[in-house]
This record gives C-alpha cells, sequence and structure tokens, in this order.
C-alpha cells in the first residue's frame, strides 16, 4: 500500500482585521497607492473580516456502498475504526467533542497537548480517535478498553487522532471550499505531525487496488471521497464507505448464560429496528475477552427484563434484558431470513458516540 502527500504551500489567513489601503489623487489623474493603514476599531466591535467560529458542526458522514468509486474526482482514505472526533480551538480554549456534541477533552489528553501546540489562533479539525495494534490497525476494542468501557470515565492516554478535514481555521469558515482546499491546509497546519495527531493520508491507487490491499492488511476498509466538494453534514453521497467486513450497530435483547466460557456469556441475543419495532437478527458468541465479558454480564444483570423485547423469538435459557445497551458486531453478511452470518462482538457503544442502530430495510 502507498500512501503519500499531497504538499503544496497555502497562505494562512490572519484572523486580524484586514489591514486597507489608500487611495491618493495625483496630477493628471493618477492614483499612489499608500502603505497598509489599519482602520481603527473598538474593542467590542466585531470584525467583519472574520466568520463567527461555530460551536458545533454537524458532521459528514459516509454512504455505504459495495464497491469502491474509480476516476480522477474521488481520493481515498483508510476507513479508520474509532470515535468520530471533532478538534475546537479558540480564544476561550480547547475543546474535543464527541458526534453527539459531548465534550470529552479530558478523555483524550493526549490528543487535547497535540492539538494545543499546533500554530494556529482558531481552528476546527475533523476527526477520527483511534487506538493502533501491534500491526499498526486502528482496534475499536483497545479504545474501548482504553476508555474503561462503555460508560467509563478512564482518560484514553494511548488514543491518536487522524485528522482528515479541516473546516475552520484563523477566522475563516472552510466549508465552503472544496475538500482538495481544506487538505491542503490542513497539511499545511499539522506541519507532519507524526506523534498523537496525524494526517489521515490521501493514498495514491484506484479504488479497487486499494481496497484489496486494505483488506489483505487488514483493515476495516476505505473511505471515498469527492475532490472538489464542500463540506456538507449528512450522508448526501460526497463520502463513500467501502468495507472489508461489515460492521453495525446492534441492540442487546438477552444472553445465554455459561458456565465454562470467559465471563460467563455464552452468547448475546442482537435486534435491529423493523417496520414494527425491535427484530430479532441472531446472536453473537465471539470476541470476547475475559475483561469485557465479566464487565458485560455484570451491566446486563442490572437491567433484566422479564420478556423478549424483540419479535421473532422464542428461546429458553434466555436471560432477558431492557434493550439499552448498544453493541458493535462484524459480521460477514445476511442469512435469507435476515440473520448476521460469522458475528464477532467489537464492543459497547457509547451513547456520546451517536451510533445509529441498524434499520432493517
Amino acid at each position: 500500500m502507498t500512501l503519500s502527500h499531497r504538499l503544496c504551500c497555502v497562505p494562512v489567513v490572519s484572523s486580524m482585521a484586514r489591514p486597507r489601503r489608500v487611495l491618493k489623487a495625483m496630477p493628471a489623474g493618477e492614483a499612489l497607492r499608500s502603505a497598509l493603514v489599519e482602520a481603527p476599531r473598538a474593542a467590542n466591535e466585531p470584525d467583519l473580516f472574520v466568520d463567527p467560529m461555530p460551536a458545533r458542526i454537524e458532521p459528514c458522514l459516509a454512504l455505504l456502498e459495495p464497491k469502491a468509486p474509480e476516476g480522477p474526482d474521488w481520493l481515498y482514505e483508510v476507513k479508520w475504526d474509532g470515535y468520530r472526533l471533532a478538534v475546537h480551538r479558540d480564544d476561550r480554549g480547547l475543546r474535543i467533542l464527541t458526534r453527539g456534541g459531548f465534550d470529552w477533552t479530558d478523555r483524550f489528553p493526549s490528543i487535547a497537548a497535540a492539538a494545543a501546540d499546533l500554530e494556529a489562533s482558531s481552528f476546527i479539525i475533523d476527526g477520527e480517535a483511534v487506538v493502533l495494534d501491534g500491526a499498526g490497525r486502528a482496534d475499536f476494542g483497545m479504545l474501548q478498553q482504553a476508555l474503561g468501557g462503555r460508560g467509563g470515565k478512564l482518560p484514553a492516554e494511548r488514543a491518536m487522532l487522524y485528522a482528515f478535514d479541516l473546516l475552520y481555521l484563523n477566522g475563516l469558515d472552510l466549508r465552503r471550499m472544496t475538500l482538495v482546499e481544506r487538505r491542503q491546509m490542513l497539511e499545511d497546519l499539522l506541519d507532519d505531525e507524526n506523534g498523537f495527531l496525524r494526517l489521515s493520508e490521501e493514498v495514491e491507487a484506484s479504488g479497487a487496488e486499494f481496497l484489496a490491499s486494505a483488506c489483505r492488511f487488514g483493515l476495516e476498509g476505505i473511505i471515498a471521497k469527492r475532490r472538489d466538494a464542500p463540506y456538507r453534514p449528512g450522508r448526501g453521497g460526497d463520502w463513500l464507505k467501502i468495507k472489508c467486513v461489515q460492521s453495525d450497530t446492534f441492540l442487546i435483547i438477552g444472553y445465554e448464560s455459561s458456565s465454562v466460557v470467559l465471563g460467563g456469556i455464552g452468547s448475546l441475543l442482537l435486534a435491529a429496528h423493523g417496520n414494527y419495532g425491535l427484530a430479532y437478527v441472531g446472536s453473537v458468541g465471539t470476541g470476547f475477552t475475559l475483561a469485557s465479558a465479566t464487565a458485560l454480564r455484570k451491566q446486563l444483570d442490572r437491567i433484566r427484563a422479564a420478556s423478549p423485547p424483540a419479535r421473532g423469538i422464542s428461546k429458553k435459557g434466555v436471560v432477558w434484558v431492557k434493550p439499552k445497551l448498544a453493541a458493535e458486531i462484524a459480521y460477514r453478511g445476511w442469512t435469507h431470513d435476515d440473520k448476521l452470518r460469522h458475528a464477532s462482538f467489537k464492543g459497547l457503544r457509547e451513547r456520546a458516540d451517536e451510533a445509529k442502530v441498524y434499520r432493517l430495510i
């Protein structure tokens, strides 16, 4: 897999009031430009040349597609398996916001420290927080453990941010600019950072070649983005995700206990949204560690239910629970009767992460 920067020099615009030139009348109709003159401005007067910095920006989301698009209109990046974050900095300080708008600055201290060292007075960086395994792959389960599990309050010291977009810089709202222009400014801002704040690099390859390489390396998949697109919230098709292994969020509706497996959980029973409420979509019995299974069972036992909360399931020996916990599940596909194939547990989703529970079509 060949990774490369597209480096170029982009001027950074100051957030100070823009100076103006004064024209002086001269004989014979000529004009002489004066030196730059700063216009006087009261301390409480707004700077008309500075865009207001948004308190929060709804993220641009990737639309799932079965194959990668091809052609010069698209650029490709790794699909990182972590938490989507926005890093804000202004004269009030630095904040790290989750996709749902929660302030998690204290949960990602290494990312916050790296961002504080950037040479800009204000910015909004869009990226993904990850923890890498020994082979350099993002591991969602390891990120969950670093944060202390679902509902945990631990700071993820090992987490780093792969930055892939720049939405605001030094008084300018960049969302109207093309992706290529925003990325050039992001590269200039990061200036080859390789610590806890890194550039999510563009990969120079065809979509099909890059996807094949990503899958061989064990990555979750790839992202394709339109080079000339502005930054628009939601899943409008400017960004596409193509996965090696499907991964989605499902609600836990029960578990089968076991005295011979890790943590006492034989399998989790899962549900998705259907046309008539929750629908049972199968079970998952792999992907647990002793620590994650033990902690999960304690959480599930606190929310037990008397009956199945989903339709399409009647099973003996199941401990039913209220559908309050959402799990990220990797799987290979669907059976003809809408059940998951070869499912594997990756971890619990935080409410702050605002992952959308899968909906059956």
